[in-house]
């Protein structure tokens, strides 16, 4: 061999291993910041769940040992995953356990300033979803961690990953998912939408907004407000777009005709505004419930909505309430149903609802069934932040579920089919309260 090819030989070896060394550095820097404050919740902990822990910064004024800070990410790949945490005390010496997979590493943090702390290297067996805890183990300063960021990377990082980014509210409540109706082409005006719904035991979470009689101007289904009260809910939008109830002008607010019992009303805000009613009322699962909707022009460029209750408890239609809205002539449209969580610190717990025996009849005086629905979700679904969301059927049921970070999934835009009930309800309009 010439010196000319010696030297050849030389610069091709040198080019690869540059290369190499190159690519190693490159991977190396490559880890994937995951904020801590979308992604992250308070387990176990008498220290309150909410802003004081679990802020748009992260995790802060973490002082309860009895608390476990939980992560979620998902990977699409397994194999080795390196974590580091973004992190800092205020004072002292903090001890930290991080667990994931059953397996666990201990870090000391007593950076006063924000630094990465490498925690070591895990094992990821199953590709979905990913579960990380850290916990306080001790702490010689006031709190054990401000924590702004989870770091990842190798093996197991390497594909897609999926978390919540600055998105912190609507991410940490978890996808909302959606059943979108269509009367058949030979019904006419739809004037009532009929339909029932059942909460399996277990899953009436708190912050779980079950809707069963959805409409274009408004919504109706049951809620669980707390460990200790739950709600009958309709409401009606006003056709002024705002969020502040306030700034609607009087010809254009939502005026209350008659209400039931019991139920209060008033103004709503924040994604739309409108009338709001409820009523409280301590509904339980496994069992049937019963909504009946009524909407129809009332003349003079205004439409009437009517929301009645049934429940198998009293064995009669109950009325909700009744509002007019203005600037609308039209009979019922865009029919849907869906399931939504309304409080961030219950979007790490999923939830499911089971939706049947959708009926419309029409101003002829005809019923219609609903055995398909197109199944949808929302903004926080469709950018892939949260991917914990499914719908499909079961018998003459559909279902919906969402949150918990599951790893099931269906398909937002495909269509469902469930069995047919085949009998319409048997409802007399006029003895309705």
């Amino acid at each position: 061999m010439n010196r000319f090819g010696a030297f050849q030989m030389f610069f091709v070896f040198f080019v690869l291993c540059a290369a190499l060394i190159g690519s190693e550095a490159a991977n190396a820097g490559q880890a994937i910041s995951i904020p801590a404050a979308g992604n992250c919740w308070v387990i176990g902990s008498a220290q309150s769940e909410g802003p004081r822990v679990i802020t748009r910064n992260g995790v802060e004024n973490w002082t309860d040992p009895e608390s476990v800070i939980r992560a979620f990410f998902r990977v699409e790949r397994t194999g080795e995953i390196r974590i580091a945490v973004r992190a800092r005390v205020e004072s002292g010496v903090s001890r930290l356990e991080f667990e994931l997979g059953g397996a666990a590493r201990t870090v000391t943090v007593s950076n006063t300033g924000f630094e990465s702390t490498a925690v070591g290297s895990f094992t990821v067996n199953e590709s979905g979803y990913q579960r990380l805890d850290i916990r306080g183990v001790e702490k010689s300063g006031e709190i054990f961690a401000d924590i702004t960021d989870i770091l990842i990377e190798g093996e197991a990082a390497g594909g897609e990953v999926f978390y919540v980014g600055d998105d912190f509210y609507f991410g940490r409540r978890g996808p909302s998912v959606h059943l979108r109706f269509e009367a058949p082409a030979e019904a006419g005006d739809i004037t009532y939408f009929y339909s029932e719904l059942r909460v399996p035991k277990g899953e009436d979470v708190v912050g779980s907004y079950f809707m069963a009689n959805g409409f274009g101007a408004g919504y109706f289904g049951i809620q669980v407000n707390s460990l200790e009260e739950r709600r009958i809910l309709f409401s009606v939008w006003s056709p002024f777009k705002t969020d502040n109830p306030g700034e609607i002008p009087e010809e254009q607010r939502i005026r209350l005709l008659k209400k039931g019992e019991g139920v209060y009303t008033g103004k709503f805000g924040g994604e739309g505004s409108g009338g709001q009613s409820y009523r409280r009322y301590f509904w339980k699962p496994d069992t049937n419930y019963r909504f009946l909707l009524k909407g129809q022009p009332a003349g003079n460029n205004h439409t009437d909505y009517t929301a009645w209750f049934y429940a198998p408890e009293t064995g009669e239609w109950e009325l909700i309430a009744s509002f007019r809205r203005p600037d609308t002539d039209s009979y019922l449209t865009r029919l849907y149903s869906f399931l939504e969580n309304f409080i961030p610190a219950a979007g790490r717990i999923a939830r499911k609802g089971l939706y049947g025996s959708q009926w419309v009849y029409d101003s002829r005086g005809d019923w219609h069934e609903l055995t398909e629905a197109g199944f949808t979700a929302d903004a926080t679904a469709r950018k892939k932040a949260r991917l914990d969301y499914t719908g499909g059927t079961e018998g003459k049921w559909f279902y919906l579920k969402n949150c918990g970070f599951f790893n099931e999934r269906s398909e937002i835009g495909i269509t469902l089919a469930r069995e047919a009930k085949g009998s319409p309800p048997e409802i007399d309009f006029a003895a309705l309260p």
